[in-house]
């Protein structure tokens, strides 16, 4: 029988506590997996395109997950898709969980988590995209160090104030306003021309970039790049679609303190997730074991 898990069942089920703690060990030990993820990404003759990251491993759990995605960047969501949670044992399909919920969860929990081991000590946020993946990035970095004034700007003035007054912040017209206001920026865009540049930026300043994940998007320009310091989650993925150098370092380095990250105050950090397929089984696995134990979800036979 195959576990069913919708968006609700899975809202119900995950907590950024408990998800940031699966995210933090998967940094520290994922490298010790010897077969590599995969990211297979191609162009639709539609207006989006088509992901598959296979496969999930970690050290320590007997399973493993292929994710499908649709991205279509005008549709809302934008990303719609499936994971498929497999025994390691015999390749039985555990679950089937949606997978616009859990990749929000864990690209924006890794991102705050990823924000908080770079970041220096001011604490004004700023916020760059009012989406789904920027919503998990602030209740993240909330439940990682306390926050003071919040600034928001987004394309739409709508999507922007609800998110703003969801969280106790103002809005701002422009990413060059943010930038100005804030210690951290967190941008989540599907932006092809940089939305900050060096001169919009000053010394000290912590920025996240998640739309770095498909060829052809740049949500911060070369020069800023080369100003800071460069931290990825995989260095052979990032080269891939595209970010703009060569990194300084990977978050695991960085949490398994192999590489000290920020030295400074001054320092200008940059950190540029792809999202990595382990990070889809830890939420995956967090998500199926709690459902299993509180009876959430549906179960199905798929055979029948």
């Amino acid at each position: 029988m195959t576990l069913l898990l919708t968006r609700g069942d899975l809202e119900a089920v995950l907590e950024p506590e408990a998800c940031i703690e699966a995210l933090r060990e998967g940094f520290r030990h994922a490298e010790a997996v010897p077969i590599a993820g995969q990211r297979v990404r191609t162009d639709l003759p539609f207006p989006g395109t088509a992901t598959a990251l296979l496969p999930g491993l970690l050290p320590g759990i007997a399973a493993y997950t292929v994710k499908v995605n649709a991205k279509f960047p005008a549709a809302r969501p934008a990303l719609r898709g499936v994971i498929c949670l497999h025994s390691g044992a015999d390749g039985e399909l555990l679950a089937l969980l949606d997978s616009a919920t859990v990749t929000a969860w864990r690209t924006g929990l890794a991102a705050a988590l990823g924000t908080h081991l770079l970041a220096g000590r001011g604490g004004v946020v700023g916020v760059i995209g009012a989406g789904a993946q920027a919503e998990l990035m602030v209740r993240g970095l909330a439940a990682l160090r306390p926050r003071s004034d919040l600034v928001v700007q987004d394309t739409s003035a709508d999507r922007a104030a609800e998110f703003a007054a969801r969280h106790g912040g103002r809005v701002v017209s422009c990413a060059a306003e943010v930038a100005v206001a804030a210690d951290i920026v967190l941008s989540a865009t599907w932006s092809r021309e940089p939305l900050l540049h060096l001169r919009d930026t000053r010394p000290g300043q912590h920025f996240t970039s998640l739309g770095v994940d498909e060829p052809g998007k740049a949500e911060l320009a070369a020069d800023l790049l080369d100003a800071a310091l460069l931290v990825v989650d995989d260095r052979e993925l990032a080269a891939d679609v595209g970010v703009l150098r060569a990194a300084d370092a990977t978050l695991g380095e960085v949490a398994r303190s192999e590489h000290p990250g920020r030295t400074t105050d001054t320092d200008r950090t940059v950190y540029a997730p792809v999202g990595m397929p382990w990070q889809d089984l830890a939420l995956a696995w967090t998500a199926y074991g709690r459902a299993q134990r509180e009876g959430i979800g549906r179960r199905v036979d798929l055979l029948a």
